[in-house]
């Protein structure tokens, strides 16, 4: 029997790391600190330009990403999320390479994918806020979660891609 390989010393902390946690965590508070404040301070449906291609407008997405399958039951969304975010663990916990940058990127993505999983569970949809427009299109719409859920998986791309590797301990 062979044996398996010694873990590199560039693994990733896991989820239950003090970094992995700090990152879930600070993604969290964030997220669900600033859907309360949205929702206490915007008026559904109406546009506050902040930038010249970012306004404030409050929404809900019965859907997922882009409020793609916007008219699917909202358990099999649920179930689906939660799915993809188990794998993404699964992945995390696995990982022998990417060092505390991968930690980082999968943390991202776990934090916003479980901010978005709370409010599917606590409201039936997501809270949006933050809509991306140029000129009269607006082709995003969304919340800091979808942020982390966007810049995980850039973080992972140069963990892995860009940064150098580490030789085996």
């Amino acid at each position: 029997m062979s044996e398996s390989p010694p873990p590199r010393s560039d693994a990733p902390p896991g989820p239950g790391s003090f970094l992995g946690i700090a990152i879930i965590a600070a993604v969290l508070i964030v997220d669900q600190i600033s859907k309360v404040v949205a929702e206490q301070t915007l008026d559904v449906d109406v546009m506050i330009d902040i930038l010249p291609i970012l306004a404030l407008y409050l929404t809900y997405n019965p859907g997922i990403a882009f409020s793609f399958l916007r008219g699917a039951d909202s358990g099999w969304l649920l179930g689906g999320v939660i799915v993809v975010t188990l794998v993404v663990l699964v992945f995390w916990m696995r990982s022998r390479e990417g060092g505390k940058l991968a930690a980082v990127g999968f943390g991202l993505i776990v934090g916003g994918a479980v901010g978005n999983i709370i409010d599917r569970i606590a409201y039936g949809h997501v809270i949006d806020f933050l809509l991306l427009h140029i000129g009269d299109r607006t082709p995003f719409i969304f919340n800091l979660a979808d942020v982390a859920l966007t810049l995980g998986p850039i973080v992972l791309i140069v963990a892995y891609l860009f940064m150098p590797r580490r030789s085996p301990a």
